[in-house]
């Protein structure tokens, strides 16, 4: 094989090299372009068809509401803003202040209290030492007027004064229809409405002892001189497994008065039934009410801890990097009402070393347009440093196009050379011949 053959060869080859390097940077460039880095992304849940649309229950009682406490809906209303006589429960105020102001565990000194035959009653003796936890269980259970009249003198040193703390508190919480003339609900003038009766379960209910006191069938005071055993006036608690309190009340102006609650699956709602005829009305609008609510709504999960919730490419590697939520979030929310979540902050690419659980952005969930929470986001794993290959990989494809260019130019450079050097050889033999 002669010489300029084999150049030829040499410059073929090399042409089929590049062009394999060229056919090769760009399927890497077409990929890249296809599956572009994402910082944000957002999705809204699925969630089952609303129920919402079904009718409201009847109720007899002439004033009503329900209330959804997590999304701050008021589900139904009946003159839920006008004032009528509360009755007994007036004692949430009375128990509320025993809880702001002493500690479970301080003792008070039991008034000498001469109720009628008719109260309710827990049967305390004046000067007999009882736990503020024993007289809570005592007015939240039996609803005991003796005890709402101990609370009264121990904690505002008189009744006339501990009234009036009952009345600040009042304006303080925002209960607008509210006002109080006794601690214990008897004076007609100690009046609410349901909607603040509904504001002041809410606000007891911020207590855990509370709620696990009201949501009892039954208690036992052990902290006084003798064993009393009370039970609840809210005979619904206990016979339906769902209902968590919350007071009853009856007088003669009243009626019968009953704040409720119940919770199921997560849900919680909260019931006022105000004006009712007798405790059977009172118990059935109670119960249509809260499971009417309950149907409502459902407890979403829209956020799982560990999760993977996006995956971000590693700088100059072969590699994508789960990121997870670094925990849940469990929202209630009204059925066929939709979720949105979206990713905020996250970068477009996670350049190494990094540790595992490393911060990296977050996951915004939003309810009816507003932000209810924001968790951050972590990596699955560790993030390894790129290797030099790694980072000098995208300088590959140009150097190799340069390495060709230069092959390709040197070689015909060579056989444009060669085919000179033949010419002249050529003119050289004809005229020596001549």
């Amino acid at each position: 094989m002669t010489l300029s053959a084999r150049r030829v060869r040499a410059v073929r080859a090399t042409r089929r090299v590049a062009a394999l390097l060229l056919l090769s940077a760009g399927l890497s460039l077409s990929a890249a372009l296809v599956h572009p880095p994402s910082s944000e992304a957002s999705s809204a849940g699925t969630l089952p068809k609303a129920v919402g649309s079904s009718a409201a229950p009847e109720v007899g009682a002439p004033g009503a509401i329900l209330v959804q406490p997590d999304t701050a809906d008021v589900v139904y209303g009946r003159a839920d803003s006008h004032r009528r006589p509360m009755a007994s429960t007036a004692k949430l105020m009375t128990v509320l202040l025993a809880l702001e102001r002493g500690r479970l565990s301080e003792r008070m000194t039991a008034v000498a209290y001469r109720g009628s035959s008719v109260e309710s009653l827990v049967g305390l003796r004046g000067g007999e030492r009882w736990s503020t936890a024993d007289l809570i269980r005592g007015l939240l259970l039996a609803s005991g007027n003796d005890a709402a009249a101990t609370v009264a003198a121990r904690v505002g040193g008189s009744q006339r004064r501990f009234v009036a703390l009952m009345n600040s508190r009042a304006r303080s919480a925002g209960l607008r229809h509210t006002r109080f003339a006794d601690p214990i609900g008897l004076d007609p003038r100690t009046a609410s409405s349901p909607a603040d009766l509904a504001k002041l379960a809410l606000l007891v209910r911020r207590n855990p002892f509370a709620r696990e006191v009201m949501a009892r069938p039954s208690a036992t005071l052990r902290s006084g001189p003798r064993t009393i055993v009370v039970h609840n006036r809210n005979t619904l608690v206990g016979a339906v497994p769902w209902v968590t309190g919350v007071k009853t009340g009856h007088t003669q102006a009243a009626g019968y008065v009953l704040v409720g609650s119940g919770r199921r699956d997560g849900v919680q709602v909260v019931s006022v039934v105000m004006g009712a005829s007798s405790e059977t009305s009172r118990n059935a609008d109670t119960l249509a009410l809260l499971r009417w609510g309950l149907a409502r709504y459902r407890r979403a999960t829209p956020v799982i801890a560990g999760r993977a919730v996006t995956h971000v490419p590693a700088k100059d590697q072969d590699e994508r990097v789960a990121l997870v939520a670094t925990r849940s979030v469990r929202i209630v929310v009204r059925r066929g009402e939709p979720l949105r979540t979206r990713l905020v902050g996250v970068p477009a690419e996670l350049e190494g070393p990094l540790a595992k659980g490393a911060r990296a952005g977050a996951i915004v969930v939003e309810r009816r347009g507003r932000v209810i929470a924001r968790v951050p986001l972590a990596t699955a794993s560790a993030v390894e440093r790129a290797t030099l290959w790694e980072r000098t990989a995208g300088l590959r494809a140009p150097l190799a196009a340069l390495v060709l260019v230069a092959l390709v130019a040197g070689g015909a450079a060579s056989l444009t050379s060669g085919r000179g050097r033949r010419a002249r050889r050529g003119r050289s033999r004809r005229s020596r011949v001549a």
